[in-house]
């Protein structure tokens, strides 16, 4: 959430960033200012209320003192007129604040300078591709069909078990599962992330503090019942882990990883792009996570890159790395890259990871901050990446790895598999 002191001070930069994102926040952001200053006014009254009160109590105990009890009455009568003033005033403020909030957390996050102008994926500007793109046979299969002729996931059993979007992984499909989550969690441990295993279930308050709410609730599975919200990533359940915290500046950076299952309702998605694993409603992932200080953000959202294409270049798997547009970027990140897997097979470009910046907006939501040296309280900065989102990176590895109608097992991965090979 953007802070009332940067729309203050900042309103024709932050107009001018918020544009990028195709979003035109000049009439927005006037009357957040126009209730902001309707606030402070409402509140400087509640002060001289609250005095005036304070002084006629004063003077209601010096009249009883004195026995002047005419002077006591109406300094009595006096002070319950201010009170029905305040219950008045107070309402309003409240009024007043929840509409202030509701105005504030529908404005996106402004995109840092180096985010590239434009609407859509056609805008996003490729910058690393790596790795080679094999050749393959006149028999080569979609992943869909691999899976199905070497019998690793039944996607049909999945549909009658719940629904189109839920795969049920089987034999060596299920061991490459738990193979990847492991080798996944492994990379960022070396890495220096703490392992940490959190709920797949959050309240509001956590949907609230990442942004989710009230941006994507459509797009979460919700337990009515309860209030709770499956996690759309594990990105919400462990930033939480920071949220009403107060960090010293030697505690910081604060380094994360976790394994969860995903589950997003994909309301709207159709068509080719959601065959076999291209798009599910519930999916492995693993995340890693950074609480940073501000100065230091932008140097460890290039070590987190750096980090998650160390991972896929360990896959041997051909991709590439965009830095999304304005256009294409999420309402909470302030700079995102994707890394992309190219599936020869369908002869596309399949996203398995989105590393972002949100710099201090869910920082703000969250009331997630640290001490300064100088020992003032500071919002932090907050970034997540996939490292990695499984199906499309199961669904690259079937269909670049396949040979002869098998499918051989990278390198990296066969100590966690215990297999060379899928046939």
């Amino acid at each position: 959430m953007l802070t009332l002191k940067a729309l203050r001070e900042n309103t024709d930069e932050i107009v001018r960033k918020l544009a990028k994102k195709g979003y035109q926040a000049g009439e927005d952001i006037k009357v957040i200012l126009n209730l902001d200053d309707e606030r402070k006014k409402i509140q400087q009254e509640l002060d001289n209320l609250k005095a005036e009160q304070n002084k006629l109590a004063a003077q209601i105990g010096a009249f009883m003192k004195q026995g002047q009890r005419e002077e006591a009455e109406k300094a009595k009568t006096a002070v319950a007129a201010l009170k029905d003033r305040t219950a008045e005033l107070t309402a309003k403020a409240e009024e007043n604040i929840k509409a202030l909030e509701g105005r504030l957390v529908l404005l996106p996050n402004t995109p840092c300078e180096l985010v590239p102008e434009g609407r859509t994926a056609e805008d996003n500007v490729v910058v690393k591709q790596g790795g080679v793109i094999p050749e393959l046979g006149p028999d080569a299969l979609p992943h869909w069909d691999l899976a199905k002729k070497l019998d690793i996931i039944d996607f049909d059993l999945g549909v009658k078990i719940t629904g189109a979007g839920f795969p049920v992984y089987k034999g060596k499909g299920a061991k490459l599962q738990r193979a990847l989550i492991n080798f996944f969690l492994d990379c960022n441990a070396k890495a220096g992330y703490l392992e940490v295993e959190p709920p797949v279930m959050v309240n509001e308050a956590s949907g609230f503090g990442t942004g989710q709410l009230p941006d994507k609730e459509g797009q979460m599975y919700y337990a009515g019942l309860d209030k709770f919200y499956m996690v759309p990533t594990a990105e919400v359940p462990v930033t939480n882990i920071f949220r009403d915290v107060i960090l010293q500046s030697s505690q910081l950076p604060q380094k994360l990883t976790a394994y969860t299952p995903c589950f997003r309702r994909e309301a709207g998605s159709y068509g080719k792009d959601v065959r076999g694993l291209n798009r599910l409603h519930q999916f492995d992932k693993v995340e890693i996570v950074r609480i940073e200080k501000p100065e230091n953000s932008y140097a460890a959202l290039d070590e987190m890159v750096a980090h998650v294409e160390s991972i896929v270049n360990k896959l041997g798997l051909p991709y590439r790395i965009l830095r999304l547009c304005g256009g294409d970027m999420s309402f909470t990140s302030a700079i995102t890259y994707d890394f992309e897997l190219y599936s020869t097979a369908q002869q596309r470009w399949l996203e398995i990871s989105s590393v972002s910046n949100f710099e201090s907006y869910q920082a703000n939501r969250l009331k997630c901050r640290y001490k300064d040296s100088e020992g003032k309280t500071q919002l932090c900065h907050t970034l997540n990446g996939s490292s990695l989102a499984l199906p499309r990176v199961v669904a690259a590895l079937l269909e670049n790895c396949q040979k002869d109608g098998k499918v051989i097992i990278p390198e990296a991965l066969r100590p966690y598999t215990g297999f060379d090979v899928i046939d």
